[in-house]
């Protein structure tokens, strides 16, 4: 089934987020549609178990600024996960490419050399109805994904942290 046929917001089994530092980095570009998105981001993360004061939000002016924004976050506070919120919509020039990549590659290459979750939570679309659509709208709000998906990727990191021996190896 296509994601234009289903709200990806609905979950189950997301597993305790309690102890957790998840921070959020989110666009001031598209305001009405990213103050949705952290919305439903914080929401979830709190219903999840993450403590209020274990959730920082830094704003940028647009999302081409959320990689820069999510490395200062992990260097200086060290999270659990780093969520990265924006909307870009499509306009009369290949504008909304340039950002759309840089941004995502920017946001991957972070994630990997820090070892820190790093998660995209972009929305990049055709018009300002499709970001409604995405934003609470009838497909979800993307800001509720992220959250649940940088809870299972803290998850994940955890599970491969090695347990040392005690006798030495």
């Amino acid at each position: 089934m296509s994601s234009k046929d289903q709200n990806l917001s609905v979950h189950s089994d997301v597993p305790s987020a309690e102890g957790f530092k998840i921070h959020i980095a989110v666009s001031d570009w598209n305001r009405s549609i990213t103050d949705k998105l952290l919305k439903g981001c914080q929401e979830s993360l709190q219903e999840c178990g993450v403590a209020k004061d274990d959730i920082e939000v830094v704003r940028t002016p647009g999302s081409f600024e959320l990689p820069y924004a999510a490395k200062a976050l992990i260097k200086n506070n060290a999270p659990d996960a780093v969520i990265c919120l924006g909307c870009v919509i499509k306009g009369e020039t290949r504008h909304d490419e340039y950002i759309n990549m840089a941004v995502a590659q920017g946001l991957t290459q972070l994630s990997l050399v820090s070892d820190t979750p790093v998660i995209f939570g972009v929305l990049t679309v055709k018009d300002d109805q499709q970001a409604e659509d995405r934003a609470g709208g009838k497909y979800g709000n993307k800001g509720i994904e992220s959250a649940v998906t940088a809870i299972r990727m803290v998850h994940l990191k955890k599970s491969f942290v090695k347990k040392k021996k005690s006798i030495g190896y």
